[in-house]
């Protein structure tokens, strides 16, 4: 617990990919991304062995360096993950830290008229870089994601989109079941936009020119704009909200739009690839702010619905709220690598 950098037994090794997907995005984000690729130990001593890896995405606002943020009394993450293999309370993995950020803070790992094609540039891009570039198992079996927040929604619509490349996953406290953690949201949003005619691109000039967070709106509007961007652009890019910004009524087509992308809604349209899922690890605080404990729940209950079976599942729900449940990611890395193939 002592607040300096420790010394890995494995290694974490910082680079940048030259995305070509992302070249010309609407934001005009760069196209040059850090990656952290981490070995853990042993990864060295055989230069023929081969491993699975884990591809870990962050929540909304998160970027990579945020990897290496030290809170008070705890480790950040390269640092605990890199403690389960070193201490072999888990066998080796190949550790992927993903980075997905956009002007708007985030991306939600999909594609978008405004953003950019992100679900393709990780899917397309990073994968078969890592694939090129250590000894991993390419095989779906041999792969997983996980994340927290939009991070965990990532996770959870990665492996239904592309179950030949990823075949576990790990989502906390994962955006899901949107008529409760996104819902909620707009009716304040609308009453925050009428300081701005409303007008989301006036608020988000003005907090282009302040500093950032120092008003109340800020948080709901920023995360309105940015999954309005993922979820509601037009083709033009023009981005649309999902209500109308006077009265707060919801606009049907494009709250529609967010929906199809509400991971317990695209359970049973998905349910073979859920079904070839090795480990789903699901989990969320009971007093989450955005009621994402509910959206677990929904989420497992889907699930159970379409037959996959309990041994391949780990359901909780625990004392807790939205923040501070980093310690939570090296439980599902440790009980990822025990079921991925080998």
């Amino acid at each position: 617990m002592l607040p300096w950098d420790a010394e890995l037994a494995g290694e974490l090794n910082r680079d940048t990919i030259d995305s070509t997907l992302l070249r010309d995005n609407p934001l005009g984000d760069p196209h040059e991304r850090p990656i952290w690729v981490y070995t853990p130990p042993g990864y060295e001593d055989d230069p023929e062995s081969r491993w699975p890896s884990v591809y870990v995405i962050q929540g909304y606002t998160g970027h990579l360096s945020m990897w290496a943020n030290r809170a008070p009394f705890r480790q950040p993450f390269p640092e605990t993950a890199d403690a389960v293999f070193a201490s072999g309370e888990a066998p080796g993995c190949i550790v992927v830290y993903v980075d997905a950020w956009t002007l708007y803070g985030g991306s939600q790992f999909v594609d978008s008229p405004g953003t950019g094609r992100y679900h393709s540039y990780l899917c397309d891009e990073v994968v078969p870089w890592v694939d090129a570039r250590y000894r991993t198992l390419d095989r779906p079996e041999s792969r997983a994601i996980a994340g927290k927040s939009s991070g965990g929604f990532g996770a959870m619509i990665t492996p239904m989109l592309r179950p030949d490349l990823f075949g576990a996953l790990a989502t906390h406290a994962g955006d899901s079941l949107y008529e409760y953690c996104y819902l909620p949201e707009f009716a304040k949003a609308a009453r925050y936009l009428r300081e701005y005619g409303g007008d989301i691109l006036r608020w988000w000039d003005e907090f282009r020119l302040r500093p950032s967070f120092t008003k109340e709106a800020d948080n709901t509007l920023l995360i309105l704009l940015g999954c309005s961007a993922c979820f509601s652009a037009d083709d033009d890019t023009t981005v649309r909200l999902p209500f109308d910004p006077v009265t707060g009524e919801l606009v049907p087509e494009r709250w529609q739009r967010w929906l199809d992308w509400d991971p317990v809604r695209m359970v049973d349209k998905h349910a073979d690839a859920l079904r070839s899922q090795q480990a789903i690890w699901i989990d969320a605080g009971t007093r989450d702010e955005w009621f994402l404990d509910l959206g677990a729940s929904a989420f497992h209950a889907g699930l159970k619905r379409i037959g996959i079976p309990d041994e391949r599942i780990h359901f909780e729900l625990f004392d807790a709220g939205h923040g501070g449940i980093d310690y939570r990611y090296p439980q599902s890395l440790t009980w990822l690598a025990h079921r991925l193939a080998r």
